[in-house]
């Protein structure tokens, strides 16, 4: 499975390991389960150390319990509930005691992006965890959300969340659309520039932080450079937009290779990553463009 979504591509790793580890009976057996994603792997000497795996290979559910697109699909709505119900809690929070407005936001960030890498790189799948994620990452939002609400009230630029919202799913919408009627294929050349323009992302978005330190920008950093700063701006929302068809495909895949249902949670999850990032990114965007408003 090719995907630039860390959550996402845990089987992928797990199978390039095991492939560099030298092929033998067990790894046979259980590639060609893969390919074929029907019966369960066939009994092999030792038991399989975690369930779902066979010397490092995924291995297709039984018929009856793999995932299918309503599953992901449920736990989805399941963690979207969550995040808008805690969002209204941290919007509420941050709203109700200013003083610790900061706090609030730097203590909500830290558990989000905590939970976040735990899940990524946790070999088995947690719910609870998972769950978990939702909860913090919803009051990241609603606490975040307000402190631009309020910047973009002191500069006469009433709507901003409300803008942000609605952009972040009219770009769901449209990247889905795209994705599913094949007018953009997420082959192995996409998958490429991706990741290069990610790592290209990231070390900008690194040297912007410490710029913003010293104050360029107004304190954005390069995002706050003029004309630059624009054009970066639309080249992270775009990042974000772009990396849920690497989500999309890693779910079609996931669901034609026959995983347990269980990975459902691994799924909805890695998407609402991506649905997080994508909602910021909007975020400062229309900050930026309301502070620089005359």
């Amino acid at each position: 499975m090719q995907t630039a979504n860390p959550i996402l591509s845990r089987i992928d790793r797990d199978a390039a390991q095991a492939s560099s580890s030298g092929p033998g009976f067990a790894y046979e057996e259980g590639r060609a389960a893969v390919a074929s994603a029907q019966a369960p792997a066939p009994a092999a000497p030792g038991p399989a150390t975690d369930a779902g795996y066979y010397a490092g290979v995924q291995i297709p559910a039984p018929a009856g319990s793999r995932v299918t697109f309503p599953d992901v699909m449920v736990k989805s709505a399941i963690l979207f509930v969550i995040a808008v119900v805690t969002a209204f809690m941290g919007w509420q929070a941050t709203e109700f005691f200013p003083a610790l407005a900061g706090v609030l936001v730097l203590v909500s960030m830290l558990a989000t992006l905590g939970l976040g890498l735990a899940n990524a790189f946790k070999r088995v799948v947690s719910p609870p965890l998972i769950v978990i994620y939702a909860v913090f990452s919803g009051f990241m939002l609603g606490a975040v959300s307000y402190w631009y609400n309020q910047l973009a009230i002191a500069n006469e630029y009433p709507g901003l969340v409300l803008q942000a919202v609605l952009a972040t799913f009219t770009t769901f919408g449209v990247m889905l659309l795209l994705f599913g009627t094949g007018i953009v294929k997420v082959n192995g050349r996409f998958m490429r520039v991706m990741i290069a323009a990610m790592g290209a992302y990231f070390v900008i978005g690194l040297a912007s932080l410490v710029a913003a330190l010293f104050g360029v920008g107004g304190g954005w950093g390069f995002y706050g450079v003029g004309t630059f700063g624009l054009l970066l701006c639309i080249f992270g929302v775009g990042l974000a937009a772009f990396s849920l068809m690497l989500d999309f495909e890693a779910i079609k895949q996931g669901i034609a290779m026959g995983l347990p249902e269980r990975e459902s949670w691994r799924m909805s999850f890695g998407l609402m990553v991506t649905l997080v990032w994508l909602y910021l990114e909007f975020l400062r965007m229309f900050a930026i463009i309301a502070s620089g408003r005359d």
